[in-house]
């Protein structure tokens, strides 16, 4: 009894299947042929004395003797600090009455804040220099008691 009769279609569809699955297994033979064993050595890479990874261990005489002392790991203290002044000046680079919020790019640092319509006390319009404080906001810094600059 011979094989029911196939349409162009489906042998063309066998075909196209069986020639990609020897072409896998010869990938997969190919694989196996170049892969090497790699050792422990091959994956160990060194940092030298100016922060950049090297393949070849350090030089053993150019080691330099570090006293544990000198290293600062905690937060300075707060007279180490310099003082930082609260009240900001600014320029208004946006203002929509409407909405009731605008931004503040801060004349010393050029960062823009956010201020919004209730933390005025006065009326402000774009490009007027003002006075604020910055404050911490739920999507980065807010400028609070905004006033014009007189």
């Amino acid at each position: 009894m011979g094989r029911p009769r196939e349409t162009f279609n489906k042998k063309e569809v066998r075909s196209r299947k069986e020639k990609k699955r020897k072409e896998k297994e010869q990938k997969r033979q190919a694989r196996k042929e170049e892969e090497t064993k790699s050792s422990l050595d091959d994956m160990i890479a060194y940092v030298d004395r100016d922060g950049n990874i090297t393949s070849t261990p350090p030089d053993p005489d150019d080691y330099e003797e570090i006293n544990p002392e000198d290293i600062e790991v905690s937060v300075p203290s707060k007279e180490d600090r310099e003082e930082y002044d609260p009240v900001r000046k600014g320029r208004v680079t946006f203002f929509n009455e409407e909405k009731g919020y605008g931004f503040i790019r801060d004349l010393e640092t050029n960062e823009s804040v956010f201020v919004h319509v209730n933390q005025t006390l006065e009326p402000i319009q774009k490009d007027n220099v003002v006075v604020f404080e910055i404050e911490k906001g739920p999507k980065g810094p807010s400028a609070t008691a905004v006033k014009l600059d007189k």
